[in-house]
Formats: C-alpha cells, sequence, structure tokens
C-alpha cells in the first residue's frame, strides 16, 4: 500500500539499513584481520540484480594509522 500512496517503504528501507550495517560490519572486520585499524576511502555500492534482489557491498582501502611520533 505504501508503494501505491506515496511516502518511505519502511519494510524496505529497514531491509536497506540492515544490509548496509551487515557489510560494513563485515568490512570493518576484514580490515582488521589484515591488520589494520583505519579505512580510508570508503564506498558503498547497490547493485539490482534482478526483481526483488539488490547486492550491497562496501569497501575501502584498510589502512594502519598512528600518532605522529609513534614508533
Amino acid at each position: 500500500l505504501q508503494s501505491l500512496f506515496g511516502g518511505n517503504i519502511t519494510i524496505y528501507t529497514n531491509l536497506c539499513e540492515q544490509a548496509r550495517l551487515e557489510t560494513y560490519s563485515s568490512m570493518c572486520e576484514h580490515a582488521s584481520q589484515m591488520g589494520g585499524n583505519a579505512i580510508i576511502g570508503m564506498r558503498y555500492d547497490a547493485t539490482e540484480l534482478m526483481a526483488g534482489l539488490t547486492e550491497v557491498l562496501c569497501y575501502g582501502t584498510a589502512v594502519t594509522v598512528r600518532a605522529v611520533g609513534e614508533a
């Protein structure tokens, strides 16, 4: 009904937010496994594979950040 009358489709919005959170968490976990403690150049990408099926990607570059003068 929401799609017919316009407005925010809450079920779809919630699924999108959940997908973004899961991909972000996965990216952070992978960066940590590689020894990184930060991520730069982070991006989200979503591709509709077919009607009702969307792939969500989250990617960036894992880096190790340290304070100036820190060994």
